[in-house]
């Protein structure tokens, strides 16, 4: 009797105990290998290139690349790949910005393990998923959130992916030495960036990059502790 083949999925969440739960539960069900784990965005779009997993689960916040950039990254270059969000982050503004990038699906931390599985299967189909609760709220804020052109009012779309990189960056205290060094990009391009950045926000000082960037998901309350 021919077996089954197994759905690949791609874990990216930068805590531990999350991915070893999240692991455990698909390998036990049967129908599911995990090639690959992450913790941080950057990681997730090179393995995904790599390993071309049926599914990446991406978590929002994350390290050097927030799982929404990260989810854009992977499209530019593999169109076919398929993101499903699963993230503490539920919030209206959240899914839809997630949804604009290209992302298929979006679940909660909290949701049953019935739930996870089922929305693995339908995306690794070519379906669309979203959580009970959230799916309610999409229908019910759709008009509300989007513009014309069906994208979220929100001036965060307005940045580029390097522009993007650079907010993450500053947000987690990084000098803009290391985030030349960490993106192969001179101090005076990170400079100018930073700068774009501010304008595009109208936020003009490095607290007020970093409370934006907590608000919109970018990074988690605390990755930076000291906000002046």
């Amino acid at each position: 009797m021919k077996s089954i083949k197994k759905i690949s999925v791609l874990l990216a969440d930068d805590h531990v105990v999350m991915r070893d739960g999240l692991c455990s539960l698909l390998n036990e069900d049967g129908n599911f290998q995990v090639v690959g784990e992450t913790r941080t965005g950057r990681e997730a779009v090179e393995l995904t290139l790599a390993l071309r997993p049926d599914v990446v689960l991406m978590d929002i916040a994350m390290p050097i690349l927030n799982g929404l950039e990260a989810t854009k990254q992977i499209l530019a270059t593999d169109p076919a790949a398929k993101v499903l969000i699963l993230s503490a982050y539920s919030d209206d503004e959240y899914v839809q910005r997630t949804t604009a990038a290209g992302a298929v699906g979006f679940l909660e931390k909290q949701t049953s393990a019935a739930i996870l599985t089922k929305a693995i299967h339908e995306v690794a189909k070519g379906n669309t998923f979203f959580s009970p609760t959230i799916a309610k709220h999409l229908q019910i804020s759709q008009n509300k959130l989007l513009n014309r052109q069906g994208l979220p009012k929100t001036n965060g779309d307005r940045l580029t992916s390097r522009e993007s990189e650079v907010l993450q960056s500053v947000a987690e205290g990084l000098t803009n030495r290391q985030i030349g060094e960490n993106l192969s990009i001179s101090v005076k391009t990170v400079e100018k960036h930073r700068q774009h950045v501010m304008d595009k926000l109208n936020i003009h000082d490095t607290a007020g990059l970093t409370r934006y960037a907590m608000t919109h998901g970018i990074i988690e309350p605390g990755v930076r502790l000291t906000i002046i």
